[in-house]
């Protein structure tokens, strides 16, 4: 069909289907059933019914029209029903998607909020599927980081689909796009799911999937997000969770392992946004010679004198009273009468300095 509509254009196959034409290499059972699909099809109510819900239809040519969706080639849409009032094309331009799966856990739940907050707060459009769980925790994070999010439903877009998240599309709607294939009026299938997961995966620069298991929706729009060249990305989990096993499969598969929202950008983003590396450094790991080996010789429990210092540190008594004063200073250390113990408090910063540097 994509290939017939691709070589032919839309108005020639509709008028084809309608006149009951030969079809374009079509098996009679696939020729029947789309006829019984045109006999069905009413344009007219379609975009009587997207006005009444203020949607409207974007088709390629459009000014709002994603480009990338070409990437699908003869399994691009051949337009989509939108509803908000913001660009489809501008959203999508900075765009991730955060999928995963319905029957999430809490952790799954609040990574897929906390990464699509910062995300949103980044100036990133986060795009969801709208299903319980992963996808309606992502766009419920987007919408507390002040930032778009764009829902790609299964379903027309006045539907509502799944009821539960009724409010939430409304919420969508008001701060992103809710996009459908589908015409107004259209309920969900499960192929019409597979469908859906193609267009998030070409939508957006790059698919993070918080928690799946090992079948599961989350996973075939990773791998379409693989096949269109765009980065798949994966949170780990607990390796007791089942609802873990389909994201560390795709981790094991070649996926980037990503725990934060900058590590997200670093990759999808433009060249020069890095994440910052976490700091995992102990403080003490900053001291520079000798005053690194003179701390270490202080012993763990109970005080030491000078010279026993100087003696396990392999340095000299004066260059070692010296680090001690500015260990002290630096509040790792402290006097015992004539003798050095650690400090109970340790600091809570890294030093400024590095004292005692050779």
């Amino acid at each position: 069909m994509g290939t017939w509509l691709a070589g032919s254009g839309p108005v020639a196959v509709w008028h084809a289907l309608r006149d009951g034409a030969a079809g374009h290499g079509l098996s009679p059972r696939r020729w029947e059933g789309l006829r019984h699909r045109v006999r069905r099809a009413d344009p007219a109510d379609s975009l009587g019914r997207a006005a009444m819900c203020e949607a409207r239809f974007v088709c390629p040519g459009d000014a709002e029209w994603p480009t990338q969706l070409t990437d699908l080639g003869v399994g691009a849409p051949v337009g989509l029903w939108v509803r908000g009032t913001a660009s489809l094309r501008m959203l999508a331009l900075r765009s991730v998607a955060v999928v995963g799966a319905r029957a999430c856990t809490d952790y799954g739940a609040w990574v897929a909020a906390d990464l699509a907050r910062s995300l949103a707060g980044r100036g990133w459009t986060v795009a969801s599927g709208a299903a319980y769980g992963i996808d309606g925790a992502a766009h419920q994070g987007a919408l507390r980081g002040g930032g778009p999010t764009v829902a790609v439903v299964a379903s027309g877009v006045d539907s509502g689909y799944p009821a539960g998240h009724a409010g939430l599309l409304d919420r969508v709607r008001e701060q992103g796009l809710v996009v459908s294939e589908l015409p107004p009026g259209s309920h969900p299938t499960r192929h019409r799911f597979l469908q859906r997961n193609r267009l998030l995966a070409a939508l957006t620069r790059g698919t993070v999937v918080v928690e799946a298991a090992p079948r599961s929706g989350a996973l075939a729009t990773a791998r379409r997000a693989t096949a269109l060249g765009r980065h798949v990305m994966g949170v780990p989990g607990s390796v007791l969770s089942a609802q873990s096993d389909g994201v560390h499969q795709l981790l094991r598969g070649g996926a980037q392992l990503v725990c934060r929202a900058e590590e997200v950008i670093e990759l999808v983003g433009a060249m020069g946004e890095l994440a910052d590396l976490a700091e995992t450094a102990d403080p003490r790991d900053l001291l520079g010679e000798p005053a690194g080996r003179v701390l270490g010789a202080v012993p763990p429990r109970g005080s030491a004198s000078v010279a026993q210092i100087a003696a396990d540190a392999c340095c000299g008594v004066a260059r070692t009273h010296a680090s001690l004063s500015e260990l002290s200073a630096l509040g790792y250390v402290e006097r015992v009468g004539e003798s050095w113990a650690l400090r109970r408090t340790a600091p809570a910063d890294a030093p400024s300095a590095r004292p005692g540097r050779d």
